[in-house]
């Protein structure tokens, strides 16, 4: 599977007879809706034998090398490269036999909506994932649980080789809710509530594991977070089930803010069996325009983490959407609508946008005027995103990847992640 970036006056026609690929073939792995209008900038799969790499921009050996599991070197010896530092855009290289592709678990969150969304959401991503985690069942201060209406979702799941996992919140009136939380942690009799219906909701719903999303909680409760932690996940334990949970994206055990300061990145690396490290939402809808997932920051979390828990139990968070802001970016202004990475292309073609893309970030990103003058800038996933995160959950070694939220189109994600990964499946 290679990356092609879409240059100007390119057809779908020239791309494939460069590659010797079909058109339809093309066309398939990525799912275009219009395959005569292409997007200046638009990152195209082209399903190839993975023997030959074009060089893109950005890349270098080190990094080619990394993502087909071999060496520079070998590279460089099958090659006959004199200078392995003086590569060029669009140069072919040869790459040595593949190496065995590593095998990881795939979370993916998905919302219940309506029976019919839910049922194509689970048959367009089963094969791709080990877990479908629903979300959410909202926990009650006094220990009862909120259950989303999953049924649809549960009856889909059942039959594809992929397992449920339950998500427990701390949500209320649209955001998380420190006093939920701590209404569990300071009562024991809700507690054990809570506990129990838990433990009976995995048992009647045939949920494989449970996830705990508590968030935004009191920097106070920290310790008994990881108290609730150890009594939950022992009951749970016994049922002959798994625990993980959600992590704020922390760059040091110091960083502050309410988000961040209960969540104690080591002791969760004891207590649970895996957890998910939401790297994600820097560049969020009521925030600035940035990308929502950018390499650096990414990279500061996952050094962080393997340093204080194992790596073989960090599944490490990716977005399947973007935003696209209205300009200019005022604090308390309208949020930015999420846009699909799918859309947010044909988006581009629509207006007549060129897509650029930040190597720094590693992500994709364009402006345009609207109808009424204003400007917007988009920022949204693409393969070539996709591939830099990919690329560190091989370099760190990660348990897998974990995405929110399902629903939104974005095949190349999928053709991609198959490309890189075998994918760990229970059911």
């Amino acid at each position: 599977m290679q990356i092609e970036v879409v240059n100007p006056g390119e057809s779908l026609w020239a791309i494939a007879k460069r590659y010797g690929v079909s058109v339809d073939e093309i066309v398939r792995v990525n799912e275009l809706d219009d395959p005569t209008r292409l997007t200046v900038g638009q990152a195209l799969l082209i399903p190839t034998d993975d023997s030959v790499h074009i060089v893109a921009p950005g890349e270098s050996l080190w990094s080619i090398a990394r993502r087909y599991g071999t060496t520079v070197e070998a590279i460089a010896r099958l090659n006959n490269l004199a200078s392995p530092s003086q590569l060029y855009v669009g140069q072919r290289l040869r790459i040595p036999g593949p190496g065995a592709k590593p095998t990881i678990e795939v979370n993916g969150y998905l919302q219940p909506s309506n029976a019919e969304r839910d049922r194509s959401i689970v048959a367009e991503t089963a094969r791709y994932l080990t877990y479908f985690s629903i979300f959410q069942y909202v926990v009650q201060p006094d220990g009862s649980l909120q259950a989303p209406n999953d049924e649809a979702a549960l009856a889909a799941i059942a039959p594809t080789n992929a397992v449920a996992m339950m998500v427990i919140t701390n949500f209320k009136d649209g955001t998380f809710s420190p006093d939920t939380a701590r209404a569990i942690f300071d009562n024991a009799a809700a507690r054990a509530k809570l506990i129990d219906n838990v433990v009976a909701t995995l048992n009647e719903k045939n949920f494989y594991a449970l996830n705990i999303d508590f968030e935004h909680l009191y920097p106070a409760d920290r310790e008994k977070y990881n108290a609730f932690l150890r009594e939950i996940t022992a009951r749970v334990h016994q049922q002959g089930k798994q625990v993980s949970t959600a992590l704020a994206p922390k760059a040091s055990a110091t960083q502050v803010g309410q988000w961040y300061e209960a969540h104690d990145y080591a002791a969760h690396g004891r207590i649970v069996d895996f957890v998910i490290i939401m790297t994600y939402e820097w560049g969020w809808s009521g925030g600035p325009p940035m990308a929502v997932a950018p390499i650096p920051q990414v990279r500061a979390v996952l050094d962080f983490a393997v340093s204080v828990i194992p790596r073989n139990k960090i599944l490490m968070g990716a977005p399947l959407y973007g935003y696209n802001w209205t300009l200019p970016y005022r604090p308390g202004g309208r949020f930015a609508p999420t846009v699909g990475p799918k859309a947010a292309v044909t988006l581009a073609r629509d207006v007549g946008a060129y897509i650029q893309y930040d190597y720094t970030a590693q992500a994709p990103f364009f402006t345009y005027y609207d109808n009424e003058a204003r400007q917007h800038i988009v920022w949204f996933e693409d393969a070539r995103s996709m591939q830099a995160k990919f690329d560190l959950i091989k370099e760190y070694g990660l348990r897998g990847i974990s995405y929110w939220v399902l629903g939104q189109s974005f095949p190349q994600n999928w053709a991609l992640l198959e490309a890189n990964f075998n994918i760990k499946k229970y059911g």
